[in-house]
C-alpha cells in the first residue's frame, strides 16, 4: 500500500504541474512571438487571441453543455463597453481591473440570457439567444461605446502599452483563461455541464442541479467572452458596434462546432482561422464576407457528421490505446475466470443460495416507506395504490411482467413524476412534492434502464461526481474493483454499455444513499456476469450501508440477491413477502405464464 499511495500522490501532483508547466511554455512561446513579429502581424496575433477567448467560452456552453448560443461577441460587446466606461470614469485599478469587470458583468448578463435555456432547448433557444444579440446589436448603435464620439482611447495597461506589449500581455489572459477553464472542466461544474448535455435525468438523479448547471455553463462563457471583448477594446482603443455584429456571432458558433472549441487547444486552433481565412482571402483578392460562406461549410459538415476536427483527432490518437487496454482487460478476465475454475468446486460455483431475509435493527423504522402510491395517466391507472417497505439494510426485489408499472414505480419514487399521490417517506422523512434532485441529496438514488452515463467524462470523473462528497482516490480504486470496473483514468466513450452500467452501480453506491433503486442493472451483461453482479450486490448492504430495491427480470440475479420481493400487475401489488413464498404463490406464477420457465 506504501507504493500504491505514493504512486496516487505523484499522480495528484503530477495533475496539478503538468496544465501549469503548458500554461508557461505558451506564455514563453508568446514572448518569443511578440519579440519576433512587428506591424500588421502583430495586430493580427492580437486579433487571434481575442478571438480563441471568446470561442473558448463559447465551447463551454455549446461544447460541454450541449446548448445553442448566437450570441458570444453580444458578451464580448458587454465587456468592451464596460472596460470604455470605466476608462472614461477612470476608475482606480487600471485596465486589469477594468478586464475583470467587463468579465463579470458580462458574465451576469449570460445569467440572464440563460434564464430561456431551462425550459428552451435546440433550436428554440438559439433564436432566443440570436434575438437577443439582434435586440443589442440595434441598442449599441444607438448608445455607441462610452468615449468613442469624443475620440478618448482605452488606456492599455502599464507596461504594456506598444503593440508589442499589449499582445503579450492578450497571451498572459489567454493562459489564465485557459488554465481556469482547465480546472472548472474538471472539477464539479465541469462534470455537471457535460452531465446535462447527455442526459437532464441522470444529472438531477445524483442529486445536481440542472438549473445550475446551465447557467453556470453561461455564466462562465459569457465572462470569457467579456474578457476577449475587453482585450478588443484595449487593442483598438476606440472600439465600435460594428466589431460585435450577430453575423460574427453566428460565425463564431460555427467555427466553434467545427474545431470542438471545448478542447482548449481547439480553441486556440479557431481563433487562428478566425484571423486567418479572411487574410488568405484578402491576399488572394476574394472579398472576405465568403470568410463566412467557408464557416458556414465546415460547421455544417460538423453538425451533419456528429463530429468535430478536435475530437476526431484525439480519437485517433486514442484508438490504440483502447485496444491495447480492452486486450488487458480481456486477459484480466480470462486469468481470473481460470483462476476461480481451478480454486472452486462445484458446489461453490452454483448459484448461491438466496440470502436469510434481513431484519430491520430492533425499533428502527424502514429504509423507504410507501403507502397508497397512484399514478394515473388520464383514464389509465399506471400505478394503484401500491404500499410497500424498505428494510434498513434490506435488498427487496421488485418483479413483475413487462408493463406491470416497476419503471413507472422507480419514476414517481425519485420524483420524475410529480403528479403522483400517496405518500413516500425516505427514514423519517416525508418526500412530498420533493424534486429528483432533492430526494437524491436526501439519500434516495436510483439507476436507469437507458444508458445516462455521460461519455465525455472519465470513470473517475464520474464517479466522484456521482457520489458528491469528497473521496480518496483509494475509495475510488476500491468501490470499482469491487463491482469489477475498468481503472479510474479509463474514458467512459471507450468501453461497452454492460460496463457503463457497472460503473453507474459503482458510482452511486461510493454515494453512499440511504436507499439505493437499480432498474434492471444487468442489463448488457453475460449471464455469468449477472451472477458476478448478483453476489457483489448482497454485500453492498453490510458493506456500504444502504438498502436496495432491486427491479430485475433475470429471477436468477433476483434470487441470488433478494431475501424479500414485491410483485407487481397491472399497477397494483399482487404480492409481496419473503422470496421463496411470494415464487410459490399461484397469482405470481400466472402472472409470469408465458414469459419465463423458470417459474
Amino acid at each position: 500500500m506504501p507504493h500504491a499511495d505514493s504512486g496516487l500522490a505523484r499522480s495528484r501532483t503530477l495533475r496539478l504541474v503538468w496544465p501549469l508547466g503548458v500554461a508557461v511554455v505558451g506564455v514563453v512561446a508568446g514572448y518569443l512571438l511578440s519579440v519576433g513579429l512587428s506591424g500588421y502581424f502583430v495586430f493580427l496575433a492580437v486579433s487571434a487571441v481575442t478571438a480563441a477567448i471568446a470561442i473558448l467560452g463559447l465551447g463551454i456552453v455549446t461544447g460541454s453543455a450541449g446548448m445553442i448560443a448566437l450570441c458570444q461577441l453580444t458578451f464580448a460587446a458587454v465587456g468592451a463597453w464596460v472596460v470604455s466606461l470605466f476608462n472614461v470614469l477612470e476608475v482606480p485599478g487600471g485596465f486589469v481591473v477594468w478586464l475583470i469587470a467587463g468579465g463579470l458583468a458580462a458574465g451576469v448578463v449570460g445569467i440572464l440570457v440563460g434564464l430561456p435555456a431551462l425550459r428552451l432547448r435546440g433550436v428554440n433557444l438559439a433564436v432566443v439567444t440570436l434575438g437577443f444579440a439582434a435586440a443589442f446589436d440595434v441598442t449599441l448603435l444607438q448608445i455607441q461605446f462610452p468615449g468613442s464620439k469624443d475620440g478618448i482611447p482605452v488606456l492599455r495597461p502599464e507596461g504594456f502599452s506598444t503593440d508589442r506589449g499589449y499582445f503579450f500581455f492578450s497571451i498572459i489572459v489567454l493562459a489564465v483563461c485557459g488554465l481556469v477553464v482547465f480546472w472548472l472542466q474538471r472539477g464539479r461544474w465541469g462534470s455537471s455541464w457535460k452531465a446535462v448535455a447527455f442526459s437532464e435525468r441522470g444529472t438531477a438523479s445524483v442529486g445536481q442541479s440542472v438549473q445550475q448547471a446551465k447557467l453556470t455553463a453561461f455564466a462562465v462563457s459569457a465572462a470569457l467572452g467579456g474578457i476577449s471583448g475587453g482585450l478588443l477594446a484595449g487593442q483598438v482603443q476606440l472600439p465600435f458596434a460594428s466589431s460585435f455584429t450577430p453575423l460574427q456571432s453566428l460565425a463564431l458558433y460555427v467555427l466553434a462546432v467545427m474545431s470542438g472549441a471545448y478542447l482548449i487547444d481547439m480553441a486556440i486552433f479557431g481563433g487562428i482561422l478566425w484571423v486567418l481565412v479572411p487574410e488568405l482571402l484578402k491576399r488572394w483578392g476574394v472579398p472576405q464576407d465568403w470568410g463566412f460562406v467557408i464557416f458556414g461549410a465546415l460547421g455544417v459538415q460538423a453538425l451533419t457528421s456528429g463530429t468535430n476536427l478536435g475530437q476526431g483527432i484525439r480519437n485517433l490518437w486514442w484508438k490504440r490505446a483502447d485496444r491495447r487496454a480492452a486486450a488487458a482487460r480481456e486477459t484480466a478476465k480470462a486469468d481470473a475466470a481460470a483462476h476461480s475454475a481451478a480454486v472452486e468446486s462445484p458446489a461453490e460455483a452454483s448459484v448461491p443460495p438466496a440470502p436469510a431475509s434481513p431484519a430491520a435493527p430492533a425499533g428502527g423504522e424502514p429504509a423507504l416507506s410507501v403507502t397508497g402510491l397512484t399514478v394515473q395517466f388520464g383514464a389509465l391507472k399506471a400505478l394503484d395504490e401500491v404500499s410497500l417497505e424498505v428494510p434498513a439494510g434490506g435488498v427487496m426485489g421488485l418483479i413483475g411482467p413487462n408493463g406491470a408499472g416497476k419503471s413507472t414505480f422507480v419514476d414517481a419514487i425519485s420524483g420524475f413524476l410529480p403528479h403522483a399521490s400517496g405518500t413516500v417517506r425516505l427514514g423519517g422523512t416525508t418526500l412530498g412534492r420533493m424534486s429528483p434532485t432533492k430526494r437524491a441529496r436526501l439519500g434516495l438514488r436510483r439507476t436507469f434502464q437507458q444508458d445516462r452515463v455521460p461519455p465525455a467524462l472519465t470513470v473517475d470523473a464520474y464517479v466522484r461526481f456521482v457520489a458528491r462528497r469528497r473521496v480518496s482516490a483509494e475509495e475510488v480504486a476500491e468501490v470499482l474493483d469491487f463491482f469489477g470496473c475498468p481503472p479510474s483514468r479509463t474514458r467512459l466513450a471507450g468501453v461497452d454499455v454492460g460496463t457503463r452500467r457497472l460503473v453507474e452501480v459503482a458510482a452511486n453506491v461510493l454515494a453512499k444513499p440511504r436507499v439505493l433503486l437499480l432498474d434492471e442493472p444487468a442489463a448488457g451483461l453475460s449471464h455469468e456476469e449477472h451472477l458476478e453482479l448478483g453476489a457483489r450486490l448482497r454485500e453492498v448492504p453490510g458493506r456500504y450501508g444502504m438498502a436496495i430495491v432491486l427491479i430485475e427480470h433475470d429471477l436468477d440475479l433476483v434470487r441470488t440477491v433478494c431475501s424479500t420481493l414485491t410483485v407487481l400487475d397491472f399497477g397494483r401489488v399482487l404480492a409481496s413477502g419473503p422470496q421463496d413464498e411470494v415464487l410459490a404463490d399461484p397469482a405470481v406464477i400466472k402472472a409470469y405464464m408465458g414469459e419465463t420457465e423458470m417459474l
